[in-house]
């Protein structure tokens, strides 16, 4: 195998056999190393490509990894090489049928989910102030993941008649939303994101023979970016590997943030201990940032107790300081930014190259006025992301109803652009097609001719959708998005509207179609396709060159920039004033390296001082402050009586931090000591505020104790 690798990576490319875990530290090559050892299995041992599982975390890391692997091997056959839930929807398409599901089932994203509630909402008579759509979408999710394993599956392998009458006997809040949604889902067979691993799951517990035949299947199993695997993922894993036991994971404990999303750093620290002889291997040759800003990196990230010891090592040559900036307040933080930029660019170094990272948005808002009356041109990498904006969801609900018929593609586009098909028409539609236990649209192709849809586009919208689908068969998607828009009438609406820029992402829509096809080959079929997209996530928005990128530090994971300015750095904002515990405060470090080794060329910190939104001072941040003094350069210390505070403040926040995950709150009723106050009964717990409601028995009101202090509680 003559291709240039370090040792580290070497011994990880060509250990094939059995549980093998690498720790690989930020810009180590762990993808170079996971593509050339798919490419070693397959030209050094000649497995075949079909036989690999080779699972990462977002679509777009999944597709650079299809296209390298494809140019290492030269094989239009890259086997698995996707995301957990798209890994899945590959398993539903060939066995869904097992829970009496059609193969062509629909993926369902939030705004389908939206969609969904707003019918159920309409049908009961429920408001948003009975329950918020975000609230309704976690109540839904708890329920699924966190009751009897079985439990809604069960339910959802009920006729539509007897799910429809639970739906209809519903008399709670709760109940009528969940088994609405059911209902919604059965109809159309939705499956939701927590669906596709639950029921992948479900299937294998179930169906021996099919569990075996994709054991059997995977010969070879990788897993990237493992510390940032949850429970149903871990299970789906073991399982998995349960036949061949050939389990290659790589990840880094320092980069694990995503803990409030289910991500447990155990299953990667503990992985010797599940899996005994498991052969460890450590990739610390960081060949992405200058030395100056490993050596900030390593700083940072020793204050950590909870990590695998180890320091990154950095191959580059020297480089700037790290450079840290002491505002006067959060406009003069930004104008220095600003200032910086500009001198980057009358360098000649791109605006594009320059990422400005923050803890949370609201940061944003000195940097945006700043950079507007300086003319700095900038995008935000938030809010609606691409694939959730109106024009590109309109598209693929086109491309959707060609596939499936389903009520939510229907009432998105059939009206869009106008055929006067309006409120009261629908509602005749809705009627019709509850009475003959029939989709919308084909309410619409049976009543085409009716009177009341005379006058109306219902009968060219429906040969829009025959004739299109005639013709689908073999069709590149791409030539069919381009005779969707056309023939639909709807990218000429937007022409007389003057959208011009909604006409340059439905360009950037078919140019991201056209890059799917070319690397998919004979697989992008339009179902494909869809199952596809549907599992996008902010990560995969396109990139905006020419701009200076703006983004929290969350979006930047798995992102390299050659200039990185980490701003807000004050106590209450990195780290945020949210973290309650020991275990929290680790992670926002985590975080805060991530950012540091997300620069190439130079990072530059910041902060300013005021006041807080409790009117508290603005301290410099503790992750300033963890850093070696010799390896941070200021553009102008802070006062030392600035300093000495912000030492003082941190200190005592520290020492108040529980080291537990989540405090053992008291239920209400129950009868506590405080040791000054005295004997008292406990009102209710608040864990936004990590405190105790406690009614005190020499008191005539009540008092907020902290979670820290100490209550004895009293026998009854």
């Amino acid at each position: 195998m003559d291709i240039p690798l370090t040792p580290a990576q070497r011994e990880a490319v060509t250990a094939t056999e059995g549980f093998i875990r690498v720790i690989a530290g930020a810009g180590s090559g762990k993808t170079r190393a996971l593509t050339h050892r798919f490419a070693y299995l397959v030209n050094d041992l000649g497995i075949l490509p079909g036989n690999i599982l080779c699972v990462t975390f977002t679509n777009k890391a999944a597709n650079e990894m299809r296209q390298r692997i494809h140019n290492l091997t030269g094989d239009n056959d890259t086997g698995y090489i996707n995301t957990f839930h798209g890994f899945c929807v590959s398993v539903l398409q060939e066995d869904i049928s097992a829970v009496q599901y059609p193969k062509r089932f629909l993926v369902l994203d939030n705004s389908d989910i939206d969609s969904m509630l707003r019918i159920i909402y309409d049908e009961r008579g429920l408001t948003l102030r009975d329950m918020t759509f975000a609230a309704a979408r976690d109540m839904i999710e708890i329920q699924k993941l966190f009751k009897k394993p079985d439990y809604y599956l069960d339910l959802i392998n009920l006729s539509p008649e007897a799910l429809q009458e639970k739906y209809r006997m519903a008399a709670a809040t709760q109940d009528i939303i969940f088994y609405g949604y059911l209902c919604q889902q059965k109809k159309c067979f939705g499956l939701d994101y927590n669906d596709l691993i639950k029921f992948t799951l479900y299937i294998f517990r179930e169906n021996e023979e099919i569990r075996l035949k994709w054991q059997q299947r995977l010969e070879y199993i990788m897993i990237d970016e493992f510390q940032d695997i949850d429970q149903l993922q871990y299970e789906l894993m073991e399982v998995l590997c349960g036949y061949h036991k050939n389990l290659f994971i790589v990840g880094d404990p320092d980069q694990t943030i995503y803990t409030w999303r289910g991500a447990d750093v155990r299953y990667l620290l503990d992985f010797d201990k599940h899996h005994p002889n498991t052969r460890t291997i450590l990739m610390m040759e960081n060949f992405r940032s200058t030395p100056q800003i490993i050596a900030a990196a390593n700083s940072l990230i020793s204050r950590n107790a909870t990590r695998i010891k180890k320091d990154l090592i950095p191959t580059l040559p020297d480089g700037e300081s790290v450079l840290c900036h002491h505002g006067k307040n959060a406009d003069q933080e930004a104008e220095w930014i600003a200032a910086r930029i500009l001198e980057l660019a009358d360098a000649g170094e791109k605006l594009g190259d320059a990422a400005v990272l923050y803890r949370a948005h609201y940061v944003t808002r000195s940097l945006e006025e700043v950079f507007r009356r300086r003319k700095l041109p900038y995008t935000i990498y938030s809010g609606v992301q691409f694939y959730g904006r109106a024009e590109i969801k309109d598209a693929l609900s086109y491309l959707r109803l060609l596939a499936y018929r389903d009520d939510l593609s229907f009432r998105r586009v059939v009206n869009t652009p106008r055929r006067n098909i309006g409120v009261s028409r629908m509602k005749v539609l809705e009627e019709y097609a509850a009475e003959e236990n029939c989709s919308l649209y084909t309410a619409l192709a049976r009543l085409q001719d009716d009177e009341r849809f005379k006058g109306t586009g219902a009968r060219k919208f429906i040969r829009l959708v025959e004739e299109l689908n005639e013709n689908a068969e073999g069709r590149a998607v791409s030539e069919l998005l381009g005779d969707v828009l056309h023939r639909s009438g709807y990218e000429t609406a937007l022409r007389t509207e003057g959208s011009q820029e909604r006409l340059d992402n439905l360009a950037e829509l078919r140019q991201s179609v056209y890059e799917y096809e070319t690397g998919c080959g004979e697989e992008a079929t339009l179902e494909h396709y869809l199952a596809h997209i549907a599992l996008f996530t902010n990560a995969d928005t396109p990139e905006n060159a020419g701009k200076v990128k703006l983004m929290t530090v969350h979006a930047a994971k798995g992102l390299e920039f050659p200039y990185v300015f980490l701003c807000g750095m004050n106590e209450g904002i990195f780290p945020s004033r949210k973290i309650r515990t020991l275990p929290a405060m680790e992670e926002e470090r985590r975080l805060a390296f991530v950012a540091f080794t997300r620069a190439q060329k130079r990072l530059f910190l910041s902060e300013g001082e005021g006041r807080g939104l409790d009117g508290s001072p603005r301290y410099p941040s503790r992750f300033i402050l963890d850093v070696d003094p010799e390896l941070i350069e200021y553009t102008q210390p802070p006062r030392e009586e600035l300093i000495r505070e912000a030492r003082s403040y941190i200190a005592a926040n520290q020492s108040a931090l529980p080291t537990e995950e989540g405090p053992n709150t008291l239920s209400p009723g129950t009868r506590v000591r405080h040791p000054i106050l005295g004997p008292g009964t406990v009102l209710e717990a608040d864990p936004e505020r990590g405190a105790h409601l406690v009614r005190f028995d020499a008191m005539d009101t009540p008092r907020a104790i902290a979670f820290r202090a100490k209550l004895e509680i009293l026998e009854e």
